[in-house]
């Protein structure tokens, strides 16, 4: 509890029921400040090279069908080279026509981003929207 002194003087101490809430709030300005300067430290910003997944693969189907992007942009459906314009007769007939067949890509190390994304674009226009990225299985090296 807080004191308060009378104006007429004397030794005795009036007490006062009021909070006061000053210290509380120099509490709070300095852990203001404290968390202001803090927070732009505990931010990460620095350039790290992941490493790979070495999580176990998903199972694979039955008859799965590949399709292969070379160093040379020619396509290959299955084990062989088709031309880009029957690409889409050709897989309906290696599918049966089923859609909804899981389609997987391989493309080439050297092959450009933009020209993987073609292919995928070439495989939606042929109705084929599940598409999966195939790459190296196993540990990093």
């Amino acid at each position: 509890m807080a004191g308060k002194i009378r104006e007429g003087g004397g030794d005795d101490l009036e007490e006062n029921s009021e909070i006061n809430v000053t210290p509380f709030i120099d509490v709070m300005l300095v852990l203001l400040i404290i968390f202001m300067v803090a927070a732009p430290l505990a931010t990460v910003d620095i350039n790290v090279d992941l490493p790979s997944s070495v999580a176990r693969p998903a199972p694979r189907e039955d008859k799965p069908v590949f399709v292969t992007l070379k160093q040379d942009l020619t396509l290959s459906l299955g084990n062989g080279t088709v031309a880009r314009d029957a690409f889409g007769s050709e897989l309906d007939t290696i599918t049966s026509g089923n859609k909804q067949t899981r389609i997987l890509l391989r493309a080439d190390k050297a092959v450009g981003y933009g020209d993987v994304m073609d292919v995928m674009n070439l495989l939606r226009t042929a109705g084929y929207p599940k598409i999966a990225l195939v790459g190296l299985e196993g540990a990093p090296g």
